[in-house]
């Protein structure tokens, strides 16, 4: 008669003890796992559901069907709030991108005073949007602002069509612009200095050393910041809602605004719910076609 092996012998051992780790594993867990189920999957799973009502936070909810979800793609309002959105965007994410880059950069080099002003790039992303709002708003103020005061001029930047848009995208990237140059200036110090100096040896400029080696090697640092910037300027509010609250004549009705109208100033909850599941669906789309682009062209070995 032949006696079990050792393996098999402990095998029903090592299955209890991974069994143990992973209970304790998911106990620790739990927690952080409440919260996330509590406050974004469950949030989620009741806009998606009374996106299909018709709401005014009094009266019983209504089924009203794919009505509201119709209406966000032909409401002429909703229609101008993701055409205002996208062009907010587009200001926004390059030049505060670019701008970070240039921060880091200069950051980088150690230059006098330099740990002073990575305090000072911070400070603005730090601060409430809603209060920085409130001070932008009294800077661009057409008659006693510090702005027009400062040019010898009255421009109505906040009241004008054409110019409130790009005033408040300055004020975007103005606040957002530390926040980019601090993870860039992270990336650019996991860069080791072995991999620039052999490309300085090979010839190549500083330009060419910028282009070519160290913007590549940013890439890790490029993807989340485009990721989470994207994502935040998609969602942009306070500050919208504190200088302009969507106007003038909806020049800044950004989707979060459109989210917030129709929430609580007409009280169709159900359309605003339609339209901020919609926008979470475009947001998951530009995530994953951002992680698709930068999967193939991302370095993290420099080994």
């Amino acid at each position: 008669m032949h006696e079990p092996s050792s393996g098999a012998r402990t095998r029903p051992g090592r299955r209890r003890a991974r069994l143990r780790e992973a209970v304790a594993g998911y106990g620790l867990l739990a927690p952080s796992l409440v919260g996330i189920v509590a406050f974004l999957v469950v949030p989620i799973l009741v806009a998606i559901g009374l996106s299909f009502y018709k709401w005014d936070l009094l009266s019983r909810p209504r089924f009203v069907g794919l009505t509201n979800w119709a209406a966000v793609g032909t409401d002429p309002a909703l229609l101008n709030s993701a055409a205002v959105t996208i062009a907010y965007v587009l200001l926004v994410i390059p030049l505060q991108t670019v701008l970070g880059i240039a921060l880091a950069v200069l950051l980088h080099r150690g230059l006098p005073g330099s740990a002073g002003l990575r305090s000072i790039l911070v400070l603005p992303w730090v601060c409430a949007p809603l209060a920085l709002g409130i001070v932008w708003k009294w800077i661009f103020a057409p008659t006693d602002g510090a702005l027009n005061a400062l040019l010898g001029t009255s421009i109505a930047w906040l009241s004008d069509p054409d110019l409130a848009l790009p005033a408040v995208a300055f004020v975007a990237v103005w606040s957002q612009a530390g926040y980019v140059a601090l993870f860039f200036l992270a990336g650019l110090a996991a860069i080791p200095a072995s991999v620039l100096e052999a490309a300085q040896l090979d010839g190549a400029g500083a330009v060419r050393t910028f282009w070519y080696v160290t913007l590549p090697l940013l890439r890790p640092t490029l993807f989340f910041v485009l990721v989470t910037t994207t994502i935040s300027a998609f969602q942009a509010f306070d500050s919208i809602y504190a200088l302009t609250q969507g106007g003038p004549a909806g020049a800044t009705n950004v989707v979060a605004m459109q989210i917030y109208t129709s929430a609580f100033k007409t009280f169709d909850m159900g359309r605003a719910a339609a339209l901020a599941v919609a926008l979470f669906v475009v947001l998951v789309l530009i995530s994953l076609a951002q992680q698709l682009y930068f999967r193939r062209r991302i370095t993290y070995d420099l080994s």
